[in-house]
């Protein structure tokens, strides 16, 4: 399983929300850059990266930190937030990152994630943000009409290879990975899933290793010194 260490970035800082609440937003780092750096001197191969600023009103307001990011260091980089055209699809694969997220645009027109898919194959991933059971959206501040398995369901037979997938409720709040979650995904479909949200120690992380999943994202817990990247990192090689 690959550790993908995370910066959400808010006004070219690395942030985090608890359980996606924009009020309730703490500053970890002025320089993401830094951090990523950081990431890579770790042992990390991969970084997953958020414009929460995008995810809001569906813009890149980010951008410049994210190509510095891509072009400053070595991972492997994937950005979710606020993509919702093809412009800004391109406009990020053209800066060299390696994968797309999408998160409320293939939720609202799924046409679009298939499109996506075809142009971009491997390079498109989708983010299932889920509350309550269904698939939340507009920066997790909406729920839609979809249950998750069932949009994630849909995401496969359209040809997305890549899921991930946050528990809402758990994110930022330090409880706890929904390894069930997980593991009925991992179940019930053929896609590489990486689970995000709640992976606060390194038992969440070798909990979810034990599922064979393809990856999980590491966001407060590194920053709070709850976990360890570089152990988290060797626990899972």
């Amino acid at each position: 399983m690959l550790i993908y260490p995370a910066i959400d970035l808010y006004n070219g800082k690395a942030v985090r929300l608890f359980k996606g609440d924009y009020s309730k937003m703490t500053v970890y780092n002025d320089d993401p850059i830094a951090v990523a750096k950081d990431f890579e001197a770790a042992g990390a191969q991969c970084i997953h990266l958020v414009d929460l600023e995008g995810a809001q009103h569906g813009l890149t307001p980010n951008f410049d930190v994210v190509k510095k990011i891509k072009a400053e260091t070595n991972l492997f980089c994937e950005i979710g937030g606020g993509i919702r055209s093809m412009d800004v699809v391109d406009a990020y694969i053209e800066a060299g990152l390696h994968r797309v997220i999408l998160g409320t645009a293939a939720v609202q027109n799924p046409d679009f994630a298939k499109e996506c898919a075809l142009k971009y194959g491997e390079k498109i991933a989708v983010g299932v943000d889920i509350k309550d059971g269904y698939v939340a959206v507009k920066g997790w501040t909406e729920k839609s009409s979809y249950t998750a398995i069932d949009f994630c369901k849909k995401m496969e037979s359209i040809g997305i290879k890549t899921l991930i997938s946050t528990d809402i409720s758990k994110d930022g709040a330090m409880q706890g990975s929904n390894v069930e979650l997980y593991k009925t995904l991992s179940d019930e479909l053929s896609m590489n899933i990486i689970a995000s949200g709640g992976v606060s120690s390194m038992d969440d992380v070798l909990k979810l290793a034990a599922l064979n999943i393809h990856g999980a994202i590491i966001g407060k817990a590194y920053y709070t010194g709850a976990i360890s990247l570089s152990d988290a990192i060797e626990a899972t090689k």
